[in-house]
């Protein structure tokens, strides 16, 4: 059991300050701009990290239990996501994305 708030919460004064700093833009996900355009981001933890998805970075598997991040263009819509190794995120602008062999 968690332990008893000692404070009481005011209403409505922090409400507005809980607003998500861009629109469409909810819970744990940013947006970053970069060379490459405008993105929005959502960071993904082992925990909840359940499916393989191949990287576009690297062209390697993110296997399950794997820290990495979700990314899909601001202008676009989230069904054009891609899972991205942490790192292979990071330098994506150095290294582009490297298609894979058939």
């Amino acid at each position: 059991m968690s332990p008893r708030r000692n404070t009481p919460r005011r209403r409505g004064a922090r409400q507005d300050q809980r607003r998500a700093p861009f629109p469409g833009v909810v819970g744990n996900q940013q947006r970053e701009s970069g060379s490459d355009g405008d993105w929005v981001v959502r960071r993904v933890s082992g925990a909840a990290a359940t499916k393989t998805y191949r990287c576009p970075g690297c062209g390697q598997d993110i296997r399950p239990s794997t820290p990495h991040v979700v990314a899909w263009r601001a202008e676009g819509s989230s069904d054009d996501r891609r899972h991205w190794h942490s790192s292979c995120w990071e330098k994506r602008e150095h290294r582009g994305v490297r298609f894979p062999r058939r």
